[in-house]
């Protein structure tokens, strides 16, 4: 019988493959999370844990469909719930007696958690939420009892800890769905991609909007895959083996990306001023590269084949560089085609060390000493985190004073709510509709959670009974939970329903308590997304993208200014990193959008420039020069920074004073290429720097050339 299914699945269609491959995945994670749950609270009430409820929820709250992912995030938990439990002590020692300088304390701690959780990417974003969340469950229930501080720690402790080593050893061990295997394919993908546009781009000029779609593609490649590398090191020991050579495949990714497109611009901006006779021979020496390329290179075929043949290629282009410059009279075309080669040579180098860097990925076994050092360092905004701290910290605040004043018994329950709401949403762009949503599952899934306790569980004795009468009813969230449209209405209701359902041993019913604990989860939640409508997230807003993109040009002054040693991998990573996160933000295809990729395409390529011409200048010292191009490099950093019709006509100005001193020294070519190349930036039109430029005047298509002044 399974045979006749396995060949019937095998000849469906491959839509229909795909749908029974995603329900099957979608089933799998139910059953992977059902079986963590219940051998959790086993397990907790076995060891006479004193909340077994606690351990049951955190299985929930980890629960992934990639066993990468429920690794990584029990790790950031673990290390939340410490450094909670750590706060926690502080505060209770600190305010023993004091109740109002007590909240104040913890108010505060658990907003700068929450503004610590804007900061970060991936679960270490999650280990801040916990860190303030861990802290109220542990000194909130011990207010009137300080000496309880420690026995409520260690359950507290001990209980998430068993809920995460139960989570990672089922999400592991039983059907896992590995998250190395979806690494490897974004890393071959990034690869076959990135090679066929390289490949298909022989022709030489590329569109502008077919060049800033490529952009969004390799930038979205390029954090995909660190956010990936990042989890993946927890599941899997190989991956951990292979971490530091992935971040280096990453980088010289990045590294190729930029120069590739460096090389299309100059041969755009070439073909546009009408020197296509430069131009053409620019795209015949392009011609070796996309011919060592001519190869299948889809997933799976190794890497080193390409070595070669890409070597071969970088001595077929030196060979016709030195022909063709041989065979140029006219000065100006001299100059653009010895731009262009070493433009093209960089390039070259930097495709061939990225080849190299797949090449180790895929053999067997990594061979060598330890690969270069780098990391993909991430760009945050401290204005963003300093709102998420203060609309956090008056959420507490608020519960906590009228908790005081009401001596509401169940004050604590709202202010536990509201503490996870308040930072878990912290970090998402529309903050206030999506604790909405979840507010509706999770009211629902209370619902449910009534009718099992009060309806079922009241005629059932022992766990296995206990876990029949639950099941149907935590089912529907976590179905939900796995993906779709629905996954935040599924994250409300089974987080509503295990977190009243509070399995105790032995369990209690009272409906008077059940029902004034809903009320308070609820006003906790409801004050949760009221301090996101009064204080919205700035996530999305127009006025963080502006922040974000003045971060983004500033990258340029980074570039000319900061000191050189790593320089490169820090420009390259954190350009990306912040225009993702712009990206995210921006509607595709809009004025904004289509403004962000300009200033991207003109930060990378004018930032690369200036710290290769930095770099040129410390190798080949020009004492003469370099008064000059520092004060030159300076304007185009305060230009970048803010950016106006006067700095833009100051920067073009000193870049054409400094090569025009640059040309008459001989030996100054290194460094003339990356001027030129500047210049070239500045001088193009179709960049998002036209608005600052004179108006154009009828005038040769030579005047657009480097020596124009």
């Amino acid at each position: 019988m399974s045979a006749v299914h396995a060949s019937a699945v095998a000849a469906a269609p491959s839509p229909v493959r795909a749908l029974l491959r995603e329900e099957g995945e979608v089933w799998l994670f139910v059953l992977r999370t059902l079986l963590a749950f219940f051998l959790t609270g086993w397990i907790a009430m076995r060891l006479s844990l004193p909340q077994p409820s606690t351990a049951m929820l955190t299985a929930i709250i980890v629960a992934n469909r990639q066993s990468g992912m429920v690794l990584a995030k029990s790790f950031y938990r673990a290390l939340g719930t410490l450094a909670g439990a750590l706060a926690a002590f502080a505060i209770v020692a600190a305010f023993p007696q004091q109740r109002e300088l007590f909240l104040l304390a913890l108010a505060l701690w658990i907003g700068l958690c929450a503004g610590g959780a804007t900061l970060y990417r991936n679960f270490t974003a999650y280990a801040f939420v916990l860190g303030g969340y861990t802290a109220a469950i542990i000194a909130i229930p011990v207010i009137n009892d300080p000496p309880a501080v420690f026995d409520s720690a260690t359950a507290r402790i001990s209980e998430v800890l068993l809920g995460l080593l139960v989570s990672g050893a089922i999400s592991d061990t039983v059907f896992p769905s590995r998250l190395r295997n979806v690494l490897r394919k974004t890393a071959r993908g990034q690869f076959a991609h990135f090679l066929d546009f390289v490949r298909a781009s022989t022709g030489g000029a590329i569109p502008r909007a077919a060049m800033e779609r490529a952009h969004l593609r390799f930038v979205r490649d390029a954090v995909a895959l660190e956010d990936l590398r990042s989890s993946v090191v927890f599941e899997d020991a190989e991956a951990r083996a292979r971490s530091a050579h992935l971040r280096l495949f990453n980088q010289r990714f990045m590294a190729a990306s930029t120069s590739f497109q460096s090389v299309h611009h100059l041969i755009n901006r070439l073909m546009r001023a009408g020197h296509d006779r430069a131009a053409q021979i620019l795209i015949d020496l392009y011609a070796p590269l996309a011919e060592a390329l001519a190869t299948p290179h889809e997933a799976g075929a190794p890497a080193a084949t390409l070595l070669p043949r890409l070597t071969q290629a970088r001595a077929a282009m030196d060979h016709r560089a030195a022909r063709c410059l041989d065979t140029l009279d006219d000065p100006q075309d001299r100059r653009d085609v010895a731009t262009g080669v070493s433009l093209l040579e960089r390039f070259a180098d930097e495709l061939h060390a990225y080849v190299s860097s797949a090449a180790d990925l895929q053999a067997p076994r990594l061979g060598g000493g330890a690969p270069e050092s780098v990391r993909f360092a991430r760009s945050n905004d401290l204005a963003g985190a300093a709102l998420a701290t203060l609309r956090t910290t008056l959420v507490m605040l608020a519960l906590g004073a009228f908790w005081i004043a009401s001596a509401w018994p169940l004050g604590a329950s709202a202010m536990l709510i509201a503490t996870i709401f308040a930072g878990l949403f912290a970090t998402m762009p529309d903050a206030g509709r999506a604790t909405g949503v979840v507010m509706v599952g999770y009211a629902v899934g209370m619902a449910a959670a009534f009718a099992c306790v009060f309806f079922v569980l009241t005629a059932m004795d022992g766990y296995v009974l206990m876990v029949a009468g639950i099941v149907p009813f935590l089912l529907p969230g976590l179905v939900l939970m796995a993906g779709g449209r629905y996954a935040s209405y599924g994250l409300g209701y089974t987080m509503g329903f295990v977190y009243i359902l509070a399995v105790r041993n032995p369990m209690a019913f009272d409906p008077v308590h059940f029902l004034n604990d809903a009320v308070a989860q609820l006003a906790g939640l409801s004050a949760a997304a009221i301090a996101f409508v009064f204080i919205p997230s700035t996530i999305g807003t127009g006025w963080l993208r502006r922040r974000q993109l003045a971060r983004l040009r500033a990258q340029v002054a980074l570039a000319a200014q900061a000191p050189l040693r790593g320089l490169r991998h820090r420009f390259e990573s954190v350009n990306r990193d912040l225009f993702g996160q712009i990206v995210a933000q921006t509607e595709p295809g809009s004025d904004a959008s289509r403004s962000l990729l300009a200033w991207a395409l003109s930060v990378h390529e004018t930032g690369r420039a200036a710290i290769e011409l930095r770099r040129a200048l410390d190798e080949n010292t020009h004492a003469s020069l370099r008064t000059g191009i520092d004060a030159a490099l300076a304007a185009l950093a305060r230009f970048y920074q803010h950016p106006d019709a006067d700095g833009y006509a100051r920067v073009r100005a000193q870049f054409a004073d400094v090569i025009g001193e640059a040309e008459a020294q001989p030996s100054a070519h290194a460094l003339l290429d990356h001027l030129y190349l500047i210049r070239l930036a500045l001088l193009d039109r179709e960049s998002a720097l036209a608005p600052y430029m004179p108006p154009e005047r009828a005038a040769p298509a030579s005047a657009e050339s480097p020596h124009a002044s």
